[in-house]
């Protein structure tokens, strides 16, 4: 065995290599506290649950089954709430607006998880008692359960045709309505609204593509409406559920002056459902109406994010009454306006069912496409 012996040179080199390795654990050791420092939780996380119409005698609330949730906590960019273990809802403002779809009085467990930036979480539970009024209390008086084959039922729904604006329909929608079989059909226990690519001619004017516009041959005031349906998936179509006052003066409804002849927006829209066609994982709820004292036209309304519109069913509802008109879509609130006096929405409506091509919500159509068709499982009206 011999001694090593290090030169004065390579001793001070193995003492320089030693520094710099000594640095850079020193650098490590700082960066990863750094890193440590910079995770911020959340914190100081509360939960206020407000239930709709409830009082003292009655805590848990008027039977609509509306809660409104309101998540507060520091140092949070995002929400998720899930009740009773089903899908959580996310959102960035801490507020979710939902209605519980079982019938009477019930207990639900509600949990809440803040996130902060970095992705770290904090989460709270809690309980509410709601009450659900039984829908058996309602009467059903107008549905079209689609259990028959071939054309929509003609003793329920007209086909409107003529274009409204003469040459065209508004909003600078691109098709043709029709009452062919092709454009509006009932199979296998739904109702299909097909929209077309194809040119076609009505009263001279060649038009691109075709579909329908269903309107129903009943008309009513307030009540619940409910539509069960799957919606077209492809970018360019304009899928629609919604009422017009049926005193409306436009070229082709069914009721004509039989309930007044006014122009719109004076006789009132409420759209229960649209889509963009930019835009298919959200549905829109819409009210336009013109203001009954000055004439003014005036719009309120949200939209609500909503998944696989185009491969599941999801129910949109209506719930309108003299106090107010509620749009819902699978029981969760989309938007509320009170129905004061300066609103036309204390005269009959009727029900149109129709997907637009292109227009204001209907964007560019693609080029290669071909056809594409909103299913509708049900159509009911309650009183």
């Amino acid at each position: 065995m011999s001694n090593l012996i290090l030169s004065p040179l390579r001793s001070s080199f193995l003492c320089f290599n030693c520094l710099i390795l000594l640095g850079i654990i020193v650098n490590i050791s700082c960066s990863n506290n750094t890193d440590t420092d910079e995770l911020i939780l959340p914190s100081e996380l509360s939960i206020s649950i407000t239930i709709t119409g409830a009082s003292v005698n009655n805590p848990t609330g008027d039977g609509s089954g509306e809660v409104r949730i309101i998540a507060r906590a520091q140092n949070t960019v995002r929400y998720a709430f899930r009740i009773n273990n089903q899908n959580p809802q996310q959102n960035n403002s801490g507020i979710l607006d939902y209605i519980v779809t079982q019938e009477g009085t019930h207990t639900y467990i509600l949990e809440v998880l803040a996130y902060s930036e970095s992705g770290q979480s904090i989460s709270e539970s809690t309980t509410f008692e709601v009450y659900k009024e039984d829908a058996s209390s309602f009467n059903l008086i107008f549905a079209d359960e689609f259990d028959y084959e071939g054309a929509p039922d003609p003793d329920k729904w007209h086909h409107q045709i003529i274009p409204i604006l003469g040459d065209s329909w508004a909003n600078g929608e691109l098709q043709h309505y029709t009452a062919r079989i092709e454009n509006s059909y009932v199979s296998s226990g739904t109702l299909k609204i097909k929209a077309i690519k194809e040119n076609y001619t009505y009263n001279n004017i060649t038009k691109s593509y075709t579909s329908a516009r269903l309107n129903s041959k009943f008309a009513f005031t307030y009540g619940r409406v409910e539509v069960r349906a799957k919606l077209p998936a492809v970018a360019g179509t304009w899928p629609a559920i919604w009422t017009l006052g049926a005193n409306i003066n436009e070229i082709g409804n069914y009721f004509g002056s039989q309930y007044g002849s006014v122009g719109w927006p004076a006789c009132g829209e409420i759209d229960i459902m649209e889509q963009r066609g930019w835009d298919k994982d959200t549905t829109i709820g819409y009210f336009h109406w013109g203001d009954t004292f000055t004439g003014e036209y005036k719009n309120a309304g949200g939209d609500k994010t909503v998944a696989n519109t185009s491969t599941e069913y999801h129910v949109y509802t209506l719930d309108w009454d003299s106090n107010s008109m509620k749009i819902s879509v699978d029981e969760t609130l989309i938007y509320e306006l009170p129905n004061t006096s300066d609103k036309p929405f204390d005269n009959a409506h009727y029900l149109l069912l129709n997907i637009a091509m292109g227009g204001n919500l209907g964007g560019e159509v693609p080029a290669n496409f071909t056809e594409d068709v909103m299913e509708i499982d049900y159509v009911r009206v309650y009183q």
